[in-house]
């Protein structure tokens, strides 16, 4: 969570302070904006940070202060604002979204849920004039395919969500944005929120997406493609993100006529692109060699079911990593794009032009890359893992038509 808070005598250019608030590894929780960048770029521009988290980062950026706390617990972020007088708080908190984590619905309900129930709370009861909260494709998405889809776009029904992070996210939002114009308990006024709806993000240090992307293509898992090579969706660089969420708490403001109160607002690069061809600068600018095989995505899709049912079944006993779930496959293989417009229009977001070279030099200077000469020594094993699993897929996605032809 991300806290701005307000001074009594600001000086020039001086708002005041913002909270950022939300779990962290220790529970798995992770930003899907990065706590320091979006602290420092307010604290650049005058503005007194607070950043609350669950974990201490290991570095934190002069001038801003960080106060340790779990937005499950709602003491700890009414600590956090005790002897501040908050202005704005960034809502960047979530769990789930990935991997293991879309699996553990009672964490995803706990953050995702309840979470902001108690930041809202908060908000009422320290009298909060402005909270933006970091949301999702997800909350319309489910598998559908969307072209250029826009706002006006309905929620997608809740037992559409093919998992539960998407569910609780979409019902977040909506007590976020209901939240809107709900009366505050000190210094009157009412409470200002919108919601940013975020591509897949990526930048170097982004921890959600593609670390373990990194870890498949060094383990040499990263051998095949899926789905239709004309199917497009979209990206959005942790910078481009940023900015978004700093023009969503002006725009709430009285002198910007609240322009974004009650508003959702999708946030992307606006390129929308193949997802393997995006990568393709990632495992290539690593010494790696892009997979030449593509597979239906049907097939991947069993296969992702078939992990997820051998997570429920073997998880107590052994939590590992599924290689997709289905909403991933859903997420990576179908047609879903959005439009800028209402983020332009309102906002005045203009998303600046990034590529994948940056994240490749972050990685390689943390010792990430294929080196000159070296060998996979593991690749022969994770080929035959993962061939016998598609193969096994490939029987039960075949058996079926074989029965009904007898």
């Amino acid at each position: 969570m991300d806290l701005q808070t307000r001074k009594t005598e600001p000086g020039p250019g001086q708002e005041g302070s913002q909270i950022k608030s939300s779990p962290s590894d220790t529970a798995g929780v992770r930003h899907p904006v990065d706590l320091g960048r979006l602290g420092c770029a307010l604290n650049q521009k005058g503005v007194h940070v607070i950043l609350f988290d669950i974990s201490r980062p290991e570095t934190i950026p002069e001038g801003i202060r960080f106060i340790l706390g779990d937005i499950r617990r709602l003491s700890d972020i009414e600590n956090a604002f005790q002897g501040v007088d908050v202005a704005c708080v960034f809502h960047i908190a979530s769990y789930g979204m990935s991997g293991r984590e879309q699996l553990n619905r009672s964490l995803i309900e706990e953050v995702n849920v309840g979470g902001t129930d108690n930041i809202l709370q908060a908000c009422r009861r320290r009298g909060v004039p402005r909270l933006v909260y970091t949301s999702t494709f997800n909350v319309i998405f489910g598998g559908q395919v969307i072209r250029n889809g826009d706002e006006s776009l309905p929620y997608l029904p809740l037992h559409l969500h093919p998992d539960h992070y998407s569910r609780t996210k979409s019902i977040a939002e909506k007590k976020v944005l209901s939240a809107n114009g709900m009366a505050l308990e000190r210094g009157g006024g009412v409470l200002s929120t919108c919601a940013l709806r975020p591509a897949g993000i990526y930048g170097p240090g982004e921890q959600r997406h593609l670390p373990r992307i990194v870890s498949y293509i060094e383990k040499g898992l990263f051998r095949f493609v899926y789905g239709d090579p004309k199917s497009l969706v979209e990206f959005v660089h942790v910078d481009n993100l940023v900015q978004a969420h700093i023009l969503a708490s002006e725009a709430l403001k009285a002198d910007k006529g609240h322009i974004a109160a009650g508003q959702p607002y999708f946030i992307s690069d606006g390129r929308p692109v193949n997802n393997f061809e995006f990568l393709r600068p990632l495992v290539e600018g690593l010494g790696y060699k892009f997979p030449s095989i593509r597979l239906p995505l049907t097939l991947i899709y069993c296969f992702a079911f078939l992990t997820e049912m051998t997570h429920f079944i073997l998880g107590r006993l052994y939590n590992f990593q599924p290689f997709l779930t289905r909403t991933e496959v859903y997420k990576t293989g179908v047609t879903h794009y959005f439009s800028l417009e209402k983020a332009r229009k309102e906002l005045g977001y203009e998303a600046q032009p990034f590529d994948l070279q940056e994240a490749v030099e972050w990685f390689k200077a943390h010792g990430h890359g294929r080196r000159p000469g070296s060998r996979d020594s593991k690749s022969l094993v994770w080929d035959g893992l993962v061939i016998l699993l598609l193969v096994t897929v490939v029987l039960m996605w075949l058996l079926p038509s074989v029965i009904l032809s007898v």
